[in-house]
């Protein structure tokens, strides 16, 4: 498998987050749309998608450059405090400098240079992050944002709208009957970094431009039909996750949503959620287009194998099957590419 990063120009807001499961989905929807995208059909693509998957996503973290050095912003691992930073023996002290370490949502990787502990990372939150990411950011909108004391790298904003009766062109018998919709905004000129494994034997990462440009133009996730979801996509290159991490490492840090093997891991830490999956497309009109609840380790898990053999492939987890009474044929993405690091004991 090779592994891309790509990099992702948001337009619009987005109404679901870049998250890397969600991503899969709309690729594969693409690759229904039109066969000559890899040159198959989706079915015969997906099975062995259990036991050889032809592409891994990640989800999408703010890029910048300060020089002639990338860095990559990535979510704060799912770890005790303890083994990210070295916390003071004083107990007040103690407090205090948990409370400062609680907000810091960031931890920023040199994307060209390795790492052997967590304890020799950059941690930060939005306001720290902000500053850093000026150098790639206009004057111009750096005066505006700093006008409008916006402090978030990603703004949560909601949008009224009104129910419209089709046949009539009006709110209808009912009246005026109002609700809002949820939206995630980035700053303005922002570029994020998308990861992405394939298993160039089955497709290529042309074939997955295509995709993702696509995706761009008709818009990602809820609400794309209303304009948002919409980003352009600018460099393509090819890259080794493992050279981000550590040369002795014994963990894995992920990259995506996912769903672990079973006993494949001695240690796990991870902040777990439950995905409602909804079917997309021609799909969300069906019977009953809600697929089943799939809980999931987010992004920012650390997982440490019991066999060291596991931090030589580029991703873990599994394929998820048997979540759908519309499409049985529907597979979610459980895998997630991750670079390979070493915890503190």
């Amino acid at each position: 498998m090779n592994t891309y990063e790509i990099i992702i120009k948001p337009q619009t807001g987005f109404g679901t987050p870049l998250k890397g499961d969600t991503i899969f989905g709309h690729f594969c929807w693409q690759l229904a749309y039109d066969n000559s995208l890899s040159g198959k059909d989706l079915k015969s693509l997906l099975v062995d998608y259990a036991s050889a998957p032809f592409a891994v996503f990640s989800s999408a973290f703010p890029r910048f450059n300060i020089g002639e050095s990338n860095y990559c912003a990535f979510k704060t691992p799912s770890l005790p405090l303890d083994k990210i930073y070295k916390l003071p023996e004083d107990k007040r002290e103690r407090i205090e400098k948990l409370k400062k370490y609680k907000s810091w949502k960031w931890m920023v990787l040199n994307m060209s240079r390795g790492f052997s502990s967590f304890r020799d990372l950059r941690f930060c939150n939005d306001d720290i992050l902000l500053d850093d990411i000026r150098a790639g950011i206009s004057e111009e909108t750096w005066k505006k944002l700093r006008k409008a004391g916006t402090n978030d790298l990603v703004t949560t904003s909601s949008q009224s709208h009104n129910s419209i009766n089709r046949l009539t062109g009006t709110t209808g018998a009912d009246g005026f009957a109002p609700f809002t919709v949820e939206q995630h905004v980035y700053i303005p000129e922002i570029e994020l970094s998308l990861f992405v494994g394939i298993d160039e034997a089955v497709i290529n990462i042309d074939q997955v431009k295509s995709g993702l440009e696509r995706i761009g133009w008709t818009g990602f996730g809820k609400d794309a039909s209303t304009g948002l979801g919409r980003f352009d996509l600018g460099d393509i290159k090819e890259i080794d996750l493992s050279k981000m991490g550590s040369d002795v490492p014994n963990a894995c840090y992920t990259l995506a949503p996912c769903v672990p093997e079973k006993g494949l891991f001695k240690k796990m830490f991870f902040s777990p959620f439950t995905r409602f999956g909804r079917h997309g497309d021609v799909l969300a009109k069906s019977e009953n287009p809600f697929k089943s609840p799939v809980i999931m380790a987010d992004e920012g898990g650390v997982f440490v194998p019991e066999d060291s053999e596991i931090l030589n492939k580029p991703y873990i987890g599994s394929a998820v099957t048997n979540i759908s009474k519309a499409e049985p044929g529907t597979v979610a993405q459980g895998y997630s590419l991750f670079i390979p690091v070493a915890m503190e004991a």
